[in-house]
């Protein structure tokens, strides 16, 4: 037999993946699930975008780019940074990759490895920690509780700071919880970090479109003069845009970093597709109606969610600020058994759920919050009504 290595044995699966992979099986099965484990929209693309897509390869633009992508689409990048953020940035600090997830794995790949530390406040998208025990890193995990807002303070960062950090990784809004910091608590972070150590800042801005009432959403590398020097922004169309299919994730960082990516890339993937990078282009500079309309029925979606969930007994829910996920603590009703399964935990409590009231949520303990789990809302109200009755009714069934 071929022996696996090390590397894939230490790595675990996606959680939101193999929950949704989970769905599926019962789906072909026949059997009805309310599946609200997968962050993905589930509204289509907009119609100019694809527009641009289907223009583009009828007019030949089907073969390779540039590694980093086409100067076309880094212009496109660099124009909306500087109208949604006022950051300015040149096409020589864009990399275009395939999705937001492989940015961030190419910006660790090129900045940590065996000795490094890479501080991630919890709870944390699932793929961080792993991306980062990929290099050969240590992620260095600092819980957060509901109570604080799930916000990391200057004070648990200015402790987990040691002579080994080389990156801080920030996520706002954030996945799992939907936090979004102010621009005064990120400045207190910032500060703390830069006057701490000479580590830098991985900040994951996919969800910067989607925050909710007055929050605005705010650029890292905005914050302090000279600081996108120490930054690397990352972002993509997935989530405002509803174009998860298209894998379109880009990274903007100092020159050197962005072309030591670029090495990096150039052995992975070549470059990425040709196609989405124009759709892209669309999508970046086309009216954005699309996701203002968007982010309206996520609110609303939200405000549905948040009133069902809070009137469930044993649920303790923060009403989420952005993104499009409810991350709540079911932890009161651990020890008790529901359909003759015994529920010890997160995944034991979203394996007895999926299995008997077939709604599936994913287990908090993959995203560093054991107790909790995430549900995400980017799904039609009658699935929302639909599953979060089940549910409900699901939860007055288990017996101490």
């Amino acid at each position: 037999m071929i022996r696996i290595s090390q590397l894939a044995m230490s790595v675990k699966p996606s959680a939101t993946l193999a929950a949704g992979a989970k769905a599926r099986q019962l789906k072909a099965a026949g059997v009805k699930v309310f599946d609200f484990s997968l962050g993905e929209p589930d509204f289509n693309t907009p119609k100019h975008i694809c527009a641009a897509a289907e223009k583009a390869a009828l007019g030949g633009h089907t073969h390779y780019t540039p590694t980093s992508g086409t100067a076309e689409v880094k212009a496109a990048i660099c124009r909306w940074y500087k109208t949604f953020h006022g950051l300015e940035c040149a096409p020589e600090n864009v990399i275009v990759s395939n999705g937001a997830k492989h940015s961030i794995h190419n910006a660790l790949a090129a900045t940590v490895g065996t000795g490094d530390e890479v501080i991630i406040p919890t709870p944390y998208w699932v793929s961080y920690s792993d991306l980062v025990s990929m290099t050969g890193a240590t992620p260095v995990l600092v819980g957060t509780t509901l109570e604080s807002g799930f916000k990391l303070t200057p004070a648990q960062l200015k402790a987990a700071i040691t002579p080994r950090t080389r990156v801080l990784m920030l996520n706002s809004p954030c996945n799992p919880t939907g936090t979004v910091y102010t621009r005064a608590e990120l400045e207190a972070l910032v500060d703390t970090l830069v006057n701490n150590s000479d580590a830098a800042i991985l900040s994951d801005e996919i969800y910067e479109q989607l925050t909710f009432g007055n929050l605005k959403p705010t650029c890292v590398a905005t914050l302090r003069a000279g600081l996108k020097d120490r930054t690397i922004t990352i972002s993509g169309a997935s989530k405002s845009y509803a174009m998860t299919g298209w894998r379109m994730g880009w990274a903007i960082a100092p020159a050197p970093l962005v072309k030591a990516m670029d090495t990096i890339q150039s052995q992975e993937t070549s470059c990425p597709c040709s196609v989405s990078q124009a759709a892209l282009i669309a999508a970046l500079d086309g009216p954005q109606d699309c996701v203002h309309e968007m982010r309206q029925q996520f609110a609303a979606r939200k405000e549905l969610t948040c009133k069902l969930l809070q009137a469930m007994p044993g649920v303790k829910l923060p009403v989420p600020d952005g993104a499009f996920y409810a991350f709540f603590d079911v932890s009161a009703h651990f020890g008790k058994t529901f359909g003759g399964k015994q529920v010890k935990d997160s995944l034991s409590f979203c394996d007895a759920l999926l299995e008997q009231a077939h709604v599936n949520l994913v287990a908090g303990a993959a995203f560093g919050a054991e107790g909790f789990v995430r549900m995400s809302f980017a799904t039609g109200n009658e699935t929302i009504q639909g599953g979060l009755a089940r549910l409900g009714d699901w939860l007055t069934s288990g017996k101490q």
